[in-house]
């Protein structure tokens, strides 16, 4: 029996180094950009960062609330040197989870708590990230553009802030938004897709997803989707601040999804963080969205740089300080 203990980290390798040697064109192509990030408008580009900073910190906020934890030292750093791992190790969100749990222990949560805390942050940080398609269809129809201002691309960060608040709170406080969201996906996946059978109990399914989130965050379920949809939200704006640093002008609503597909790319456990095929999908999304295939590569290495590689060195950095006081 020892040896299937070794299996599935076997197969998970090989399969990641597979996905990365037929993705290795895609990535070449864009970490040969490397020099054209000097050309980057560098008060954007900070911004960038910064907004993408504030995201991680709406994470951290979300697990706060998650586990009915205090402690701001002990969640951040957690999350932080997690989310490293979970980008460099095989295995995706499953292997962050339980480095993230591992530390937690450490800090006096019980993993049980841990881990059904962190399961409900991460599903209802999914979940506003798989609305997003659906906030973007009336921008699509209505053709918007995107102004050189900060203004217009802060009120548009706003506003698929508030959307995304909205829609989660009505998902937390009704059945029935819900319920037709689910009957309305069904439909379409009945319709588009070849089934042996339909599926036909999707609504029931979202509702106990959302009971069991509701349930494990207790009463501050409305402070949990605002740190999610503030997640989510930052993150997108980072990737709105790169095109900007770029002088790009492409159609925020393509944008929106070419980020939406990205986020749903950076799910795949096939390569850790989704590590290629994000640079792929997102590159072939923001051209068809208005952008130069030039343009395209350089804001998908700058946001990557900022969203996928920067945290990394800030995890390892985070577990040591962790290590320091929890010793």
């Amino acid at each position: 029996m020892r040896w299937k203990r070794y299996v599935r980290p076997a197969v998970l390798v090989l399969v990641t180094g597979i996905s990365l040697y037929l993705l290795l064109p895609s990535l070449l192509s864009v970490f040969s950009s490397w020099h054209s990030l000097r050309n980057l408008t560098w008060y954007w580009a900070v911004l960038g960062l910064l907004v993408e900073a504030g995201s991680f910190v709406c994470l951290w906020e979300l697990n706060r609330v998650a586990l009915h934890e205090k402690s701001w030292f002990a969640v951040g750093t957690s999350q932080l040197a997690g989310n490293a791992v979970g980008k460099i190790v095989p295995g995706g969100g499953a292997t962050a989870t339980a480095f993230t749990i591992g530390m937690l222990r450490r800090a006096g949560v019980q993993v049980g708590q841990a881990a059904a805390a962190l399961t409900a942050a991460s599903t209802l940080q999914i979940g506003t990230k798989l609305a997003l398609p659906l906030l973007a269809l009336p921008a699509i129809l209505a053709g918007v553009r995107v102004a050189p201002n900060l203004a217009v691309s802060a009120y548009l960060g706003i506003g698929l802030l508030v959307l995304l608040i909205i829609g989660g709170v009505l998902a937390f406080a009704f059945d029935r938004p819900l319920a037709s969201v689910g009957r309305a996906v069904q439909w379409v996946l009945n319709e588009t897709m070849r089934h042996r059978r339909k599926v036909s109990d999707l609504p029931r399914r979202l509702l106990n997803v959302r009971d069991f989130v509701r349930a494990t965050i207790g009463q501050r379920w409305m402070a949990a989707v605002v740190s999610a949809a503030g997640s989510t939200g930052l993150d997108f704006a980072a990737l709105l601040c790169m095109l900007r640093a770029l002088g790009a002008q492409p159609q925020p609503s393509l944008v929106l999804l070419a980020y939406a597909a990205a986020a749903l790319l950076a799910l795949i456990p096939l390569t850790p963080g989704g590590l290629g095929f994000v640079e792929a999908g997102l590159v072939g999304t923001l051209t068809l969205a208005g952008l130069t295939a030039q343009e395209a590569v350089v804001a998908t290495l700058a946001y990557r740089l900022v969203s996928y590689w920067l945290p990394i060195p800030a995890g390892g950095v985070a577990y040591l300080l962790f290590r320091r006081r929890y010793t």
